[in-house]
């Protein structure tokens, strides 16, 4: 499998260009045919998104076109809709002929194609935010509790209502750094009602009511709850039994879906038994990298591929506004300014755009 016949170039494809499928895209860019299917133009810094949503500028340097770090491959903006033993299937109808075949498609996204769009989006969100003098936010994981943090720091005459079904905030992370958060958005008036959720689209003049009876009046409101794995299409492809019992991609120790020696998976698609973040699809994706550098190279001894060893301890660094954060590390949690100084002044943007060969600033 190492050279396409007639000794042309290897043919890459990757699906998906969330940060695990931009990386492995722009690191095999230069070692073979690597095309990259996506249905937007664009790559999103995800752990930045919230801060676009105060500082819509923010969006320039972490939506980036696949152009300006893909020189070297193919972009098809198109949605993936089935896979064979040879090809790729897109919505538009093309074939897309592949060697290896990394399925990177991570959670369903919907809105914008293109970088422009994205940006104005955040614009709207940003008016909306600046109109409103109440604002209700569903969900109390990461995204709604950074979202709540973000507009209680730079917004604080704000009235901000936080409800989360789950009996604390945060739940991937340990007992500590849930009460961290809870008691740093306390301390900003932000209201916090646990234990229970609401339904948006009963709301009638800014009225929700939650599912415990209380009434929450706001302005606006934002959904910050998980979304499906995306890969309910892969029901109809030849990966269709190597799917688990939650929709996630079995794969192998060098991330190779289970079934599969030349089709590989990466980041919160797959069974892996960690926490799905950002930092470990970037990891995943350097694995597959490798691996399929190693193969196209010609090496047969599966022993000598990359492996991929699971992230058992957590390690998280959730913002809090711009200067502080909680942090879960391995054997403690903490919260303020030293957390921080490490993720909330740039949000990894610099250091991120940096891997993809890009400057850090523009």
């Amino acid at each position: 499998m190492n050279m396409a016949e007639g000794g042309e170039r290897t043919n890459v494809v990757v699906i998906g260009g969330g940060i695990g499928g931009s990386l492995v895209a722009k690191t095999l860019q230069n070692e073979a045919n690597v095309s990259l299917i996506d249905e937007k133009e664009f790559f999103e810094i995800t752990w930045a998104s919230l801060r676009s949503m105060v500082e819509p500028s923010f969006a320039k340097r972490s939506v980036i076109s696949h152009s300006e770090y893909l020189p070297h491959a193919k972009i098809i903006t198109s949605a993936a809709v089935d896979i064979t033993e040879t090809d790729v299937l897109t919505s538009q109808g093309s074939r897309v002929p592949y060697d290896y075949l990394v399925v990177a498609t991570g959670h369903t996204q919907r809105g914008a194609s293109t970088k422009t769009e994205k940006i104005s989006q955040y614009q709207a969100e940003y008016e909306k935010i600046k109109a409103a003098d109440s604002i209700l936010i569903v969900g109390g994981g990461p995204t709604g509790v950074e979202l709540a943090a973000e507009i209680a720091a730079d917004f604080p005459a704000k009235k901000v209502t936080l409800v989360h079904r789950g009996s604390r905030l945060l739940e991937f992370v340990g007992e500590s750094a849930s009460k961290k958060a809870l008691n740093w958005l306390t301390l900003k008036k932000v209201e916090v009602i646990l234990g229970q959720s609401v339904d948006v689209n009963s709301a009638s003049d800014g009225v929700y009511k939650t599912s415990g009876g209380e009434t929450i009046v706001a302005d606006c409101h934002f959904i910050c709850i998980g979304t499906p794995f995306g890969s309910a299409w892969l029901k109809e492809t030849i990966l269709k039994d190597s799917l688990d019992s939650r929709g996630r991609l079995m794969v192998d120790s060098n991330l190779r879906i289970k079934g599969h020696t030349n089709i590989f998976a990466i980041g919160d698609i797959t069974d892996i038994p960690e926490l799905k973040q950002g930092y470990l699809a970037q990891e995943h994706a350097k694995v597959a990298a490798k691996s399929i550098t190693l193969s196209i190279k010609g090496v047969e001894d599966d022993h000598k591929l990359a492996v991929y060893k699971p992230a058992t301890k957590a390690l998280a660094i959730v913002s809090l506004g711009r200067k502080e954060a909680v942090a879960q590390f391995p054997c403690l949690s903490i919260a303020g300014r030293v957390p921080g100084m490490i993720k909330s002044g740039d949000l990894f943007v610099g250091k991120t755009r940096k891997g993809l060969g890009l400057q850090p600033d523009v």
